[in-house]
């Protein structure tokens, strides 16, 4: 037969992977077991409590910052009520204040207007003075220079007419 080496007995009798090789298994189970355990202690002692704090303390921020959020969002709807508020305010008050300096200036208006009426309708009754005036005077001296000029008319043609004769045909004949 064929000659074996040492080392492939040996080879042939333990299996190539520990893990799989059946006398070790409670060894195996027994370290899986406390590895886990250890983890598991681990695990819920220190670090999942500091992931809670830390998902905690996130979610309180996330809260805290919505409240703040929904406080701010409350005041700028307040602020935009009270700007809208002055801005109706301030818009009455010009329109009153309009409406004051209309009413002012309509009153120095009508006071400007009286006083100009009066001042033309004086004016215009010196007007028809002086124009009632120089009528009169214009109708004296139509009246002066129609007597004259009969007088030298009936003169040229060489009657002789009374002056009184003169007055009362061109008196009469200015009247109509």
């Amino acid at each position: 037969m064929a000659t074996e080496t040492p080392g492939a007995a040996d080879a042939a009798a333990s299996p190539s992977m520990p893990q799989l090789d059946f006398s070790t298994f409670g060894n195996q189970i027994f370290w899986l077991v406390l590895a886990l355990l250890a983890i598991y202690f681990i695990l819920s002692r220190v670090a999942l409590p500091r992931i809670g704090a830390i998902l905690t303390e996130r979610q309180n921020t996330i809260t805290n910052d919505i409240a703040k959020a929904e406080e701010l969002k409350a005041e700028a709807v307040a602020a935009e009520e009270a700007y809208n508020k002055a801005l109706a305010d301030a818009r009455a008050e010009a329109q009153r204040i309009v409406a004051e300096t209309k009413a002012e200036i309509q009153a120095d208006l009508d006071v400007a207007i009286q006083k100009a009426d009066a001042e033309i309708a004086a004016k215009a009754a010196e007007s028809e003075k002086a124009i009632a005036e120089i009528r009169a005077g214009a109708v004296e001296s139509v009246k002066e220079v129609a007597q004259s000029t009969a007088a030298e008319v009936v003169s040229a043609m060489g009657a002789s007419v009374d002056q009184a004769e003169i007055d009362a045909a061109v008196a009469n004949r200015m009247k109509g």
